[in-house]
């Protein structure tokens, strides 16, 4: 009977300790921001994708997408999730090569109908276009990527960016006030900022998507990154974060008007205006095709025509890869 007793005993502490060591959580710093391209990640979030995969996100929300790359070169965060800014990841590679992997893409486009920018204007303004912005100010998210942007599109249009139009470089939650204050007579804004403008009734899109007019449709400006030294230190777990945005991308592709409601936590967009958002673009890693490399490609090769990538850079040799985690 004491033998029994004593079995029973041992088998319990043996599997109270299998189960604790199931369930031990692995710590996974993500460095975000709060706009639609980010969609997938507040799903994940939501449905708690991340803790039934065994992992605990320490979840820090910037408001400038230099502050996001930075984290990863710096070691400070594991991956960025959707919506890390495309450009400046591929200049963070060129400086410092073999740091990323890019693992998804984010944006809109015209054909696709899903709006990724916008051409903000206040509703008195007779802007139509970037070829009225001659002699005007045009306020962008700071950061070289939207400068360089919004420089290109501006040249694209007849004008010179130097000479012609004032850039400014505003927090995105600034993007609106600034407008309407008269700080600025336009901006070049990511969503959700166009559907807030025009849901406020004082302000509207001159144009929908004007990036993806003059640069490549669709176009993606976001990324979904991980950091390789995240992926050599902990290659399962960092295939683990891949698995869970792809399966959140799916949910947030499929169901977007059942998520909608969350935008209001994660964004500065008010629950009564959820409605207007309009649908993010969304590119899961195990669904990218030649298309959307060559999009990619498209805004990288912007950098180098505008003189701030020295280097071309192919991002077929930046997209992850199964290999990369063996």
């Amino acid at each position: 009977m004491k033998k029994l007793v004593l079995t029973s005993l041992i088998t319990g502490l043996l599997f109270s300790a299998g189960s604790a060591s199931a369930q031990k959580m692995e710590k996974v710093t993500a460095s975000w921001l709060p706009i639609m391209q980010t969609m997938a990640y507040y799903v994940a979030l939501e449905e708690k994708l991340f803790e039934k995969a065994g992992i605990e996100i320490n979840s820090v929300k910037f408001q400038n997408p230099n502050q996001i790359i930075d984290s990863l070169v710096s070691g400070q965060a594991d991956f960025g999730p959707p919506g890390a800014a495309a450009g400046i990841t591929a200049l963070a590679e060129a400086r410092y090569p073999g740091t990323f992997k890019v693992f998804g893409l984010q944006g809109g486009g015209i054909k696709v109908n899903m709006i990724n920018d916008g051409l903000i204007v206040s509703n008195a303004s007779t802007i139509s276009s970037f070829k009225d912005l001659k002699g005007k100010s045009i306020g962008t998210l700071p950061g070289i990527q939207w400068k360089t942007i919004t420089r290109y599109v501006i040249r694209q249009n007849g004008l010179d960016p130097d000479k012609d139009v004032m850039i400014n470089e505003i927090a995105v939650p600034m993007h609106i006030p600034s407008l309407l204050a008269g700080s600025v007579d336009a901006t070049l804004s990511l969503e959700p900022v166009g559907s807030i403008a025009v849901a406020s009734k004082e302000a509207k899109r001159a144009m929908t998507n004007p990036v993806a007019t003059f640069i490549a449709d669709p176009f993606y400006s976001g990324v979904s990154v991980l950091s390789t030294k995240f992926m050599k230190e902990r290659p399962a777990v960092a295939k683990k974060v891949v698995e869970v945005l792809d399966q959140a991308t799916k949910m947030a592709n499929e169901n977007f008007d059942k998520y909608r409601p969350i935008i209001a936590k994660y964004t500065a967009i008010k629950p009564d205006q959820v409605s207007l958002v309009a649908q993010p673009y969304l590119r899961a890693n195990s669904e990218l095709n030649a298309t959307d490399i060559a999009s990619y490609q498209a805004l990288v090769n912007v950098f180098e025509k505008e003189g701030v990538l020295k280097e071309h850079v192919d991002v077929k040799k930046l997209m992850l890869k199964p290999s990369d985690f063996n």
